[in-house]
């Protein structure tokens, strides 16, 4: 946006004289401006200043100028002006719509401080700020103000978003605050959402932030979540002051901010979405902006400044005219303002979502707009100004738009119709269609109001051709849909949308009712229509006839009038509807009854008042007739009793007039009584009972407790029995004599069987039997005789009652009565003449059982009869009239039935002529197998075999009669059928019976007779197979013969001998066919061969011109010089290709020379130009002389080649000179030198290369050496002979060269290998610069230490002083001595490295033994590498202790991975238990290991633990050494050794007796230590030993224990562990979960068997048992007192009373454990008990008498 300056509205004053507010109306045609005086001046849209009115204080005593106004607003309908002031106040103004109304003042608002800012957005209330803080809000309808929300901070700023459902404040503390009225969805927060660095007098809502600005000369923009997103810094600019105010356009894709002298533009960019900074509008002397305003439409922008001018500017982005009738104003991306240059009407077109507005067009007859978005279309109706802008995607200029409708908007796209309404942002409907005629689409939109009815659009439009189809447009369903039988050309619905007319093709105009979805033909050959407008009256013309419909929904009721010619147009103004006739020169009116018409418009709009006094004025007619009908109709269902009253007097309907005036009257009366008299129960109840709703009017009249009335009601009605269900419902007194008055009426009446039944409900029986008789209804009599056993007894009457139902022919009804007095042969006579046979066989099963079959019989014949021959089969089996039931079996077409029955009745001569009766039947079905099968049954074999036959399945005929014929029979009868079908010409059929008497051999022979030569090759091919080609081959001559060419070379290719086709054409002169089979089967070559012998055939120009023709001339002149016929290939080319010629005259030269015509040969030779050829042609054949002429005469160039050649030929004849005389005549050394070397011949070689090219000498001479070098020893001896050569005359370097020329490659001796080395170095040291030298050791040295002279190649490194290589050769060479001697007396910084490497040599060759003796380190590591172990730990014993137990830890720790713990274990009980901190984790890896082990639960484990104690103990005894007793580790090792003490002692006690409760005692005290040694094991063993020893209350409880441990396993948690049994004792509750169970599975399920057993025992108690401390017996804390008792060095238990004391502190036993463990050691002398009491005695210290003791 940018801006323009238009005007100044008022000019600057002087000094300062501030504009102190500015305001635009919403209608955009006032222009409001506060002065400095305070005084507004009104402005119009141009600008003229056209009224004034001075503003007032809120007292007048204080004066005029005791107040400034600091904010002004229009109210939304423009005619009112908001003025808020300092003084506390703000005023309301009412200044009218036209200029120079009177000024009052409507409103005012006082206030508790003083007003600051003020807005007034549309649709809400005016809303300002105070200078204490508030935020408040003017009802102007109420008078009173409110407050929205309050802060602490003065108003400097308020503002509201651009729709005007939200508004902001800016506070003096830098404080915006949002309020919305409605979030319109955007789900933003309220209250203050940022702080401004400083007060934002600047403040401005845009449509995607806020822009806000002040003093700090900053403008931020803050985004929806109160965030800092874009900022513009001018802090900087020495020229900007503070920013003072800030509007945003309409749009709110603009802001403008004023400062001093400059107003500033910030344009939202919708592609980055962020504000672009516009154009500044720098206007010098300007000075501070004070006020802007925008004008609503976008156009204009207005400041007012702080010297009182007030300036105004353009807005607009750009401006356009449109077709010199429109001007478009775009004041910004996304509003355009539409003004009609001739009405100066302006439309605002805005877009609802911000898109911006690509392009506005104007169509329709210029009053329809329409728009494009990216995203969305918009339209509009410049008449009514009703704008809409649906979402609309991708169909940018592809649409069609059609206005016809002036409610709606059509569109058509792509085959899809869209329907917009004018006003509407969303799209009203859209269906698939391809038909945009007018005429074919009707649109209605509440164009006529109707009763009831508030929102009516509908549509109907063309599915296809033929197929209307009709649409709510409010619910978006289909409500109707027509299928017609003829192309519809038009349709229109009525305004109410309730009826639609359409014509066809035919002229045919149909009614549809959309309700009742009735179709209706109501004209022919019509050819105008149309419904009157504001009315349901319908106009049309068929032929020479005017046709008018007032009341449509009876359409056979028509009035017509003659006219003379065509329906133009149908006219309807000043109450008068006329429709114009064009009859040739004029246009004649005929006027229809408007009475008639408004008579439809009245009953529309439910005025029916009004309808009948339209209709009384018309006479009676049959439309009138049907309007009366209609409003009474009508009338009836809005209860307007009256006029439906009149309606059906007019009708002539007397009972319902008489009826609905009596209800009336009625009415009146209770309206009398007060309320609404159509309210009366009476009147709804005649009502109901005119509308024939009885049980309505019944309720009506119960409701009011008026049941009289409603019997009356029944009565009068004659419903006596509805009259009688209500009085015995309701109890009625009058009910008998209700009943009485009922039965006398149908007496009188005659209907006496309503009258026996009234009799029978009432239980006088007789009285209704005589009532039923009389009235001729015997079958009533009889079901109510045959239900009272009284009267079943009465024969009389049972036999006056059976005889009527005789009488009446209900044979059935009468037997029922025989049957029920058990009179069987009169019930058996009944039932037959009334043929129910059903009840005659289940009467005679039990009464005449011997009658049964006949009746079954008898029933079969009778279905038969009946024509139902399914239902006769069964009766006829059951009567086992098995023919008569195959027979109606046939009959009814039930084949399989039929042939099941015959199945078992088995083969007879009756039987099989239903046998082939069904054949016949499955072989007309095509049934073969079953046709057969049953011809067969029938002994019609021939009938099979013809039946097949017949079908063409001579296979299947062929079976047939092998089975029944003989061989050679079959075989004559089937050659001589198919010899009649081949008379027939059905040579298929022919050919399959000739096939299946294996005779394929006819039926070929009879296709060659035929000349049916493809069906021939098919059987050959098939039965021949070897023959197939020498066919193929006889056809094809056959043929060619008969000049069948085509077919001859068909059969040729098939017998792949397409060469014979090739000859067959050419012998038929026919080329063309012959290279076209040529060319497709044979080679290129052949083709080209056959193309060739064609034009050679030809010959002259026609042969030249078939070869270019086939692209082959080029080829053809090859072909003949290669095939010798050069006068046809020289032929061809003087004609067409004469650049072809030399390499004709090049090939009949080759071709003589192969002859041996030579001269002829070189004469063409010198015509190809090829006369290098010819000479080399006489160096071949060695007639140098010729060669030498020719070359002299006609290539002087070539003279060379012949002298080579003769030098070539001196060679091979050993005439070396000569020879090499000629070579350098030639000027050909080279060649020389080259047949020299070739020969063998190196000093002559090198002689004359020395001599003619010695720049080519040395290469020749390392040739020669390479040469001599590969001469295996000979050439070595060469070599070395050279070198002393060389050596002899001088040439060191060259002599040096060669002596290192010997190497491996050349020999394999050794010797002298390093004898020409040893010398080349030699003569190096001594005669070349040591440079050279140097490099030339470097090359010996290494190789004497490949071929392992490692003393030698030490020796010359020596020499150069190259000490580390000397060094490195004699350690190759494993001399130690001597590299460690060098090293010592030459280079001492090496012996560390000699060293080194004879210790890797040590390690290297596995010579641990000595690398000991020089690293011990490196040895014991080298024995751990090897897996030496023992050797490691017997070499480390040797060393210190410290040594010695690194190794040992190594080793254990090895063992341990490899799963050897009790290795371990003794490697540590051999070398002791160092109390060293890095072994803490083996060693409780060992104790863990071991407690973890299974089978150590015997007397056999006792060394196992023995040895575990013994290590624990060491290291205990060490930590004690060490000062460590009072650590943790010590704690934790003490215990462990505790327990492997105790599992020690229970392994020596269970190998005695007499122990046994001590081992048991044991197990049972190691469960206080589960937290260290695996829970399920433990309490496995303390179980088992408790069971083995009968304490059974213990077992059951640990077993127990242990199975629930198992599940705690599987599950992997504890959490699910019960407890109550071990409360209150010393075992662990917690403890970790063993990752696996201890026992097998058979182990595991003993224990489980056991426990199960037991738990069914009832002495056994599931506790564990307690002492004199009322604690469990095994727990070391006393449960009640706490106190904690020293275990049993023994036995684990706690010792109390008798104690016995050791000398350590804290080591107890109980004396009755401890003598009996000492008395079984004397007694069995066990060596291990000995053993623990030695232990116990050495640990604990001994005892005061350590003899058995009773104390």
């Amino acid at each position: 946006m940018q801006l323009k300056h238009l005007k100044t509205l008022l000019p600057p004053q002087e000094g300062a004289a501030k504009i102190c507010a500015l305001a635009w109306s919403n209608n955009n045609n006032k222009l409001a401006v506060c002065t400095y005086d305070r005084v507004v001046v009104l402005y119009d849209e141009q600008g003229e200043r056209r009224d004034k009115f001075a503003t007032k204080p809120s007292d007048a005593k204080y004066g005029k100028k005791s107040y400034m106004v600091k904010g002004m607003a229009f109210s939304p309908d423009s005619t009112k002006v908001a003025i808020g002031q300092t003084d506390n106040i703000i005023f309301v103004y009412k200044i009218g719509d036209e200029w120079g109304d009177k000024k009052t003042i409507c409103n005012k608002f006082g206030q508790q401080s003083a007003v600051t800012c003020l807005i007034w957005p549309p649709d809400q209330q005016i809303i300002f700020g105070t200078a204490d803080g508030k935020v408040r809000m003017a009802n102007v309808k109420t008078n009173k103000s409110s407050t929205i929300y309050n802060t602490d901070s003065y108003v400097v700023s308020i503002t509201q978003n651009p729709s005007g459902k939200g508004i902001i404040s800016g506070h003096a503390d830098g404080s915006i605050v949002r309020f919305f009225f409605d979030d319109e969805g955007t789900g933003d927060s309220q209250g203050k959402i940022c702080v401004h660095p400083c007060p934002p007098y600047a403040l401005a809502w845009g449509t995607n932030s806020i822009v806000a600005a002040g003093c700090d000369k900053r403008i931020m923009a803050y985004g929806r979540d109160g965030r800092v997103f874009q900022q513009f810094d001018y802090s900087r600019e020495e020229n900007e002051h503070e920013f003072t105010n800030a509007i945003c356009s309409p749009s709110g894709q603009s802001v403008v901010i004023g400062s001093y002298d400059r107003i500033r533009v910030l344009n939202w960019s919708p592609r980055k979405s962020m504000w672009d900074e516009g154009n500044t509008k720098e206007i010098p002397n300007l000075y501070s902006i004070t006020a802007l305003a925008w004008k609503k439409d976008g156009s204009r922008m207005t400041a007012g400044t702080l010297c009182g001018g007030v300036e105004q500017f353009d807005c607009c982005l750009r401006r356009s005219v449109y077709k010199n009738k429109f001007e478009m104003t775009y004041v910004g991306l996304s509003q355009v303002i539409v003004k009609n240059l001739s009405t100066g009407t302006r439309v605002i077109l805005k877009s609802f979502y911000g898109y911006e507005i690509d392009e506005v067009k104007i169509m329709g007859n210029d009053r329809y707009l329409v728009a494009h978005t990216s995203d969305t279309l918009m339209l509009g109706d410049l008449s009514s100004t009703k704008l809409s802008e649906v979402p609309w995607q991708g169909y940018a200029g592809n649409e069609k738009f059609y206005f016809d409708n002036e409610s709606v908007c059509m569109i058509f796209n792509a085959g899809e119709l869209s329907l917009v309404e004018y006003g509407q942002n969303e799209i009203l409907g859209s269906v698939r269609t391809e038909f945009m005629n007018p005429h074919l689409i009707s649109v209605r939109l509440n164009e006529r109001k109707q009763f009831g009815v508030d929102d009516n659009k509908k549509m109907a439009y063309l599915v296809d051709l033929k197929t209307i189809a009709i649409m709510d447009l409010m619910s978006g369903m289909n409500i109707g849909q027509i299928n017609h039988d003829s192309k519809i050309d038009w349709l229109e619905l009525n305004e109410t949308g309730r009826n639609m007319l359409f014509r066809d093709k035919r002229l045919k105009l149909h009614l549809y009712d959309i309700e009742s979805q009735a179709k209706t033909t109501v004209l022919n050959y019509c050819s105008y229509v149309q419904w009157v407008p504001g009315s349901d009256v319908v106009v049309a013309q068929n032929r020479t006839n005017l046709c008018v419909w007032y009341n449509i929904d009876a359409p056979e009721r028509v009035t017509m009038f003659p006219i003379k010619g065509d329906i133009v147009e149908l006219e309807r103004h000043d109450g008068k509807t006329e429709v114009l006739v064009n009859e040739g020169v004029t246009t004649v009116a005929y006027t229809l009854d408007e009475g008639l018409i408004e008579f439809g418009t009245a009953t529309d709009d439910g005025d029916y008042a009004r309808a009948v006094a339209f209709l009384e004025t018309l006479e009676m007619s049959s439309e009138t007739e049907a309007m009366w009908k209609t409003l009474g109709k009508l009338s009836l269902e809005a209860k307007q009793l009256h006029v439906a009253e009149r309606c059906f007097a007019a009708l002539g309907d007397i009972s319902k007039s008489r009826y609905l005036h009596k209800t009336n009257i009625i009415a009146a009366e209770a309206e009398k009584q007060g309320g609404d008299g159509f309210r009366s129960y009476k009147v709804r109840a005649r009502m109901a009972i005119m509308e024939k709703n009885f049980k309505l009017a019944e309720s009506i009249y119960l409701e009011q407790n008026h049941i009289e009335e409603a019997m009356e009601m029944y009565q009068e009605l004659h419903k006596w029995d509805d009259a009688l269900n209500l009085a015995e419902a309701r109890g009625h007194p009058e009910l008998e004599n209700l009943r009485n008055n009922y039965y006398q009426w149908l007496i009188d009446t005659q209907q006496e069987g309503r009258a026996g039944e009234l009799k029978e409900r009432q239980g006088d029986y007789m009285a209704a039997i005589n009532m039923y008789m009389k009235a001729g209804m015997p079958t009533k009599a009889a079901r109510l005789v045959t239900s009272q056993e009284e009267l079943i007894n009465n024969s009389e009457l049972v036999n006056r009652i059976a005889n009527a139902l005789i009488k009446g022919d209900m044979y059935e009804r009468a037997g029922d009565l025989y049957e029920k007095i058990n009179k069987y042969p009169d019930a058996l006579q009944c039932y037959r003449k009334g043929e129910n046979y059903r009840r005659c066989v289940e009467l005679a099963r039990y009464a005449f059982p011997g009658e049964v079959v006949k009746l079954e019989e008898e029933w079969g014949d009778y279905l038969v009869q009946q024509k139902q021959l399914d239902a006769a089969i069964n009766h006829f089996i059951e009567a086992g009239a098995t023919m008569k039931a195959v027979e109606a079996a046939i009959q009814s077409r039930q084949w399989v039935k039929a042939s099941q029955i015959m199945e078992v009745v088995g083969k007879s001569p009756q039987v099989s002529k239903y046998y082939k009766k069904i054949a016949q039947h499955y072989a007309n079905m095509s049934d073969y197998e079953l046709a057969e099968r049953y011809f067969i049954e029938a002994d019609c074999t021939k009938d099979a075999i013809d039946m097949y036959n017949n079908a063409n399945k001579w296979e299947e005929a062929h079976r047939l009669a092998s089975h029944c014929m003989k061989p050679e029979e079959v075989a004559v009868l089937y050659i001589k059928q198919a010899q009649t079908l081949e008379a027939q010409a059905r040579y298929k059929d022919a050919e399959r019976l000739y096939l299946t008497v294996e005779e394929p051999d006819l039926a070929i022979t009879m296709y060659k007779r035929l000349k049916m030569y493809n069906d021939m090759i098919r059987l050959v091919k098939t039965y021949h197979k070897d023959l197939l080609a020498d066919t193929h081959l006889h056809l094809a001559k056959e043929l060619e013969a008969e000049n069948q060419l085509r077919q001859a070379e068909h059969h040729y290719l098939e017998a792949k001998d397409w060469k014979a086709a090739v000859n067959m054409y050419r012998n038929n002169d026919m080329w063309e066919e012959s290279y076209r089979v040529a060319k497709a089967n044979g080679s290129k070559q052949a083709a080209q061969q056959v193309a060739y012998l064609w034009a050679k055939s030809l010959g002259g120009d026609s042969s030249v011109k078939l070869l270019t023709k086939f692209g082959l001339l080029e080829s053809a002149i090859d072909y003949a010089s290669e095939n010798g016929a050069f006068d046809f290939a020289f032929d061809l080319a003087k004609t067409a290709m004469k650049n072809k010629l030399p390499d004709i005259h090049l090939k009949y030269a080759m071709f003589l020379e192969d002859e041996g015509k030579f001269k002829e040969a070189e004469a063409e030779f010198i015509k190809a130009s090829k006369p290098k050829e010819a000479v080399l042609m006489y160096v071949h054949n060695q007639d140098w002389d010729s060669a030498q002429r020719v070359a002299e005469e006609n290539d002087p160039d070539s003279v060379a080649d012949v002298l080579v050649g003769q030098a070539r030929f001196a060679f091979e004849e050993k005439e070396f000179q000569k020879a090499e005389a000629f070579l350098l005549r030639a000027q050909r050394p080279e060649l020389a030198v080259k047949y020299y070397k070739d020969a063998g011949m190196w000093q002559d070689a090198l002689r004359v290369c020395k001599e003619y090219i010695p720049h080519k000498l040395e290469m020749l001479q390392n040739e020669y050496d390479n040469e001599m070098t590969s001469q295996s020893t000979r050439g070595v001896e060469t070599l070395v002979q050279q070198a002393r050569e060389w050596e002899s005359s001088g040439e060191h370097p060259r002599a040096v060269e060669c002596y290192l020329k010997v190497t491996t490659g050349v020999t394999n001796d050794v010797n002298i290998l390093e004898k020409c080395w040893v010398k080349a170095a030699d003569l190096a040291l001594k005669f070349l610069k040591p440079e050279k030298a140097g490099q030339v050791v470097e090359i010996v040295g290494p190789r004497l230490i490949e071929v392992q002279k490692y003393s030698t190649a030490a020796e010359i490194y020596l020499q150069v002083d190259l000490i580390k290589d000397a060094i490195d050769a004699f350690i190759q060479a494993e001399e130690w001595n001597k590299a460690k001697k060098v090293a010592k007396e030459l280079e001492p910084a090496l012996e560390k490295y000699v060293d080194d490497k004879y210790k890797t040599y040590l390690k290297t060759k596995g010579k641990v033994d000595a690398l000991a003796g020089v690293d011990v380190m490196a040895g014991l590591d080298m024995y751990i590498q090897n897996g030496q172990w023992d050797k490691a730990i017997e070499t480390a014993e040797q060393q210190n202790p410290k040594v010695l137990h690194k190794y040992v830890a190594l080793y254990a720790a090895h063992l341990i991975k490899e799963n050897r713990v009790l290795d371990a274990m003794d490697l540590y009980v051999r070398h002791g238990t160092p109390p060293v901190q890095q072994n803490y984790n083996i060693y409780k890896r060992i104790v863990s290991d071991i407690f973890t082990m299974q089978n150590l639960n015997n007397a056999e484990a006792y060394r196992t633990w023995a040895d575990l104690r013994s290590m624990l103990y060491d290291l205990v005894i060490n930590l004690e050494k060490g000062g460590e007793s009072k650590s943790s580790q010590y704690e934790e090792f003490d215990t462990l050794l505790l327990i492997a003490h105790y599992y020690a002692t229970r392994s020596a006690a269970m190998a005695n007796k007499s122990l046994e409760s001590i081992a048991a005692k044991v197990s049972v005290a190691l469960l206080r230590h589960v937290n260290i040694i695996p829970a399920d094991k433990a309490f496995f063993e303390a179980g088992i030993m408790c069971k083995a020893i009968g304490w059974e209350n213990m077992a059951f409880v640990f077993l127990n224990r242990y199975l629930d441990l198992i599940e705690a396993i599987e599950e992997g948690t504890l959490d699910m562990l019960d407890n109550t049994d071990f409360q209150d004792t010393d075992i662990p509750q917690e403890f970790p979960l063993p990752e696996k169970p201890h026992l097998s599975e058979s182990q595991h399920e003993e224990v489980k068997q056991w426990v199960l057993a037991v738990a069914m025992d009832q002495k056994v108690v599931q506790e564990l048992p307690r002492d004199d401390r009322d604690t469990y017996e095994a727990s070391l804390v006393a449960c009640n007192s706490g106190i904690v008792s020293v275990p049993c060095i023994i036995s684990g238990y706690p010792v109390l009373n008798n104690k016995l004391e050791f000398k350590r502190a804290g080591k107890a036993a109980n004396k009755d454990d401890w003598n009996k463990f000492l008395m079984a050691t004397k007694v069995s002398h066990s060596s291990e008990c000995q053993e623990i009491l030695k232990f116990v005695g050495t640990w604990c210290g001994a005892t005061p008498n350590p003899s058995y003791s009773f104390q």
